[in-house]
């Protein structure tokens, strides 16, 4: 199963301050553009709290959120008009096709079973119409390796102080353990935990993976770049096409 991030959807934002999502929009289009693709009906998959869907609304895109956590989604929800329905990722079910996917910010790091993501990469296909591009990022196994690791980092702004620790094995499976501490008005601070895990992927398995769902892979890109990953890019970013 994967978590509900309860408490991790209230801190959330406060902890993507380089998700650049405006510059990621942007990108995600010019992909888009860059394979002579009409975003048509979008889906903004995993979508969180809906700060890039908003971006995408606001760029003219006919977009709607999936995301499997009701706590992200009540972040979301802010009477913008975009509509977002609550489903884990592995059973999506949409009540029409769509002819783009995005699915950003290492959310499919997320599952960390190879048939899990199968699974979801299949669902996408059901739904996406002949010709419609599925995009999608991932952290690397370089940044597992060398970056994420047995670390421990802390992150503090206005909003939070959060002391964030990881567990690897293997290089590829990161165990993720995040403590918050929220200033209270008397002045103390109260603390909230949440733990979940990422995997991390190869090329292989997930260019396998798109073939399997009945996707063509067309490129895989460093992050906001139109160049292959370098050795040590930390995120990748696939574009497949629907066959068909």
């Amino acid at each position: 199963m994967m978590d509900s991030y309860s408490d991790f959807a209230r801190f959330y934002e406060s902890l993507m301050e380089d998700a650049r999502y405006p510059e990621r929009a942007d990108y995600l289009l010019s992909l888009c553009a860059r394979f002579n693709h009409e975003t048509g009906l979008c889906l903004d998959l995993a979508c969180g709290t809906g700060s890039l869907t908003r971006e995408l609304q606001s760029r003219g895109v006919d977009v709607f959120g999936v995301d499997g956590s009701e706590d992200m989604l009540c972040e979301a929800m802010r009477g913008d008009g975009i509509l977002y329905i609550c489903q884990d990722m592995r059973e999506l079910e949409l009540a029409e096709n769509i002819d783009t996917c995005f699915c950003t910010l290492d959310s499919l790091n997320h599952l960390t079973e190879l048939s899990d993501v199968e699974e979801t990469l299949f669902r996408v296909g059901r739904y996406m119409n002949g010709g419609g591009l599925f995009i999608f990022d991932v952290n690397t196994p370089y940044k597992h390796r060398e970056v994420l690791g047995n670390n421990a980092f802390t992150i503090e702004n206005d909003t939070v102080f959060c002391a964030w620790q990881n567990v690897t094995e293997d290089g590829v499976l990161t165990e993720i353990l995040l403590d918050f501490f929220e200033e209270q008005d008397d002045g103390s601070y109260q603390r909230f935990s949440e733990q979940f895990c990422e995997r991390a992927y190869s090329a292989l398995e997930l260019t396998n993976a798109l073939e399997k769902a009945g996707f063509e892979l067309l490129a895989v890109y460093g992050d906001f770049t139109y160049e292959p990953p370098a050795d040590d890019e930390q995120r990748a970013v696939y574009i497949a096409r629907k066959k068909g």
